[in-house]
């Protein structure tokens, strides 16, 4: 029987950092030479943490929540929230509350509903885009499309998009360049700005009387035998902002740069758009987006390494996902993949509360954009440019529209 491997154990000490600008474009490597040299590895970095790379030992991690509590999910501790974001950093019993309350807010029938919309705002930001031979992808479409079709779910101005932009940015991704104590600084900033536009929203529509208002069921929802509190309110709006808007707009871009730079994969996908569905299940095993922490309540032997109570862990839902023990060929996109339980939107009692809203906009980008833009291709002298954090993304993408290579 081997021994226990631990956090002072050397082989599987590995410098790994999340937020990392240097590795954004070779994390994939990392994570494939850390699954097969330290499945379950420990980082220095952030007063030291745990990173599971392998699908078998993240999905062990996201069905137990009595060991791997999510009541914090990021490394460093904060992204500038005032208290946990609901329902992602609570637990049971509580969070199953919180997801009664959330869960009909993103029900297929609301998501229905809201498709003509999606479907309208994407192509009004396609009009935009055919009126130039190159655009940035990110500015002219990626950003812009989850942020309108948020403001369009909640009932609010479209014409905020941008400062949402803003401070999802500010939120996700710090100050560049900038140490943790300034990045936790701005981001903290940032979020103060978005827990007062929200609160003028609640202000606003604390007597509209519209049952169908998300704003107005969230102020007049309960939690059991008491109403939700301003700050509950707050939170859950600040996880749904947070959640909605990086995820789906680095999803579209990390698309979009594959299939600028595999035009034969594109092709097969503009000849037939029946496969859409499932390329956008195949899009999000390929590039999944979300990299969350767990803290460990007790003491716990995973894959054979010792964890302690107190410990945080990262469980990067990318690197389950090209796990080959998992998925035949993983490093390859096969628009067809079937079955493809990939887990970019997690597992267990936590999986993603939006996932029916983001699969809603990727397929309806994915039509629009391949049906009016056939043709596309990068600029090999102004390259895309990726960030690395818990929600990997894009932040430019030069894109030549008329183009192929």
């Amino acid at each position: 029987m081997s021994e226990l491997k631990d956090a002072e154990s050397a082989e599987i000490s590995y410098d790994f950092d999340i937020h990392s600008p240097d590795i954004a474009d070779t994390v994939y490597d990392v994570y494939a030479e850390m699954r097969e040299k330290c499945p379950v590895a420990h980082s220095p970095r952030y007063g030291g943490h745990w990173v599971a790379t392998k699908y078998d030992t993240i999905h062990e991690v996201l069905r137990n929540p009595g060991v791997f509590s999510s009541e914090s999910v990021n490394v460093p501790g904060t992204i500038g929230q005032d208290g946990p974001m609901i329902p992602i950093e609570v637990d049971p019993p509580d969070h199953q509350i919180y997801r009664k309350l959330i869960n009909p807010l993103f029900s297929p029938k609301r998501m229905a509903d809201l498709e003509p919309r999606i479907r309208e705002i994407t192509n009004e930001l396609i009009d935009e885009m055919l009126k130039h031979e190159k655009v940035d992808f990110i500015d002219a479409f990626a950003r812009a499309l989850p942020s309108k079709v948020f403001l369009a779910l909640m009932g609010w101005d479209l014409g905020d998009s941008e400062k949402f932009n803003h401070w999802a940015d500010t939120i996700v991704l710090g100050e560049p360049g900038a140490d943790e104590e300034r990045a936790t600084e701005v981001r903290t900033a940032a979020a103060m700005e978005v827990y007062a536009y929200f609160a003028e929203m609640i202000d606003e529509r604390a007597d509209s009387g519209d049952a169908e208002d998300i704003t107005q069921i969230l102020i007049n929802g309960r939690f059991e035998d008491r109403e939700l509190t301003q700050f509950e309110v707050l939170n859950i709006l600040f996880l749904f902002l947070i959640g909605g808007l990086h995820t789906v707009q680095g999803q579209l871009a990390h698309t979009v740069i594959y299939m600028a730079e595999h035009p034969e994969v594109r092709k097969q996908l503009v000849g037939d758009l029946s496969l859409v569905p499932t390329a956008v299940e195949e899009m999000l095993r390929w590039e999944s987006a979300v990299c969350p922490a767990r803290v460990v309540k007790e003491d716990y032997v995973l894959d054979g390494v010792q964890l302690k109570a107190g410990d945080k862990i990262l469980i990067p839902f990318a690197s389950a996902n090209h796990d080959g023990d998992q998925f035949p060929d993983p490093d390859t996109v096969d628009l067809t993949r079937d079955p493809n339980p990939h887990i970019a939107f997690g597992a267990g009692n936590h999986r993603c509360v939006g996932s029916h809203l983001a699969r809603l906009e990727l397929r309806i980008a994915f039509e629009e954009l391949h049906r009016r833009i056939p043709d596309y291709r990068l600029d090999p002298a102004d390259p895309p440019v990726r960030h690395l954090s818990q929600v990997k993304g894009v932040l430019t993408l030069p894109l030549i529209i008329g183009e192929s290579v």
